[in-house]
């Protein structure tokens, strides 16, 4: 098991949440996401380490950046 911790710009509403958390849970050994709108924190929780590249390009995906 591994926990992934990233920021996410741009997400001001219940829809932006879960289209981000559609979008990463798409990705290979990923179990959950948890993302609170507020402070734009998203935790992923995943079967093994997952590539960054991988979870930004899900987030883009959604429409959405991930803050460096």
């Amino acid at each position: 098991m591994a926990t992934s911790t990233y920021t996410v710009t741009g997400m001001t509403c219940g829809h932006c949440v879960s289209s981000v958390k559609t979008e990463i849970g798409k990705i290979d050994g990923v179990t959950s996401v948890d993302i609170d709108l507020a402070s734009g924190a998203v935790r992923v929780d995943s079967t093994a380490p997952l590539a960054d590249a991988d979870i930004v390009a899900a987030v883009d995906e959604a429409g959405y950046e991930v803050a460096v």
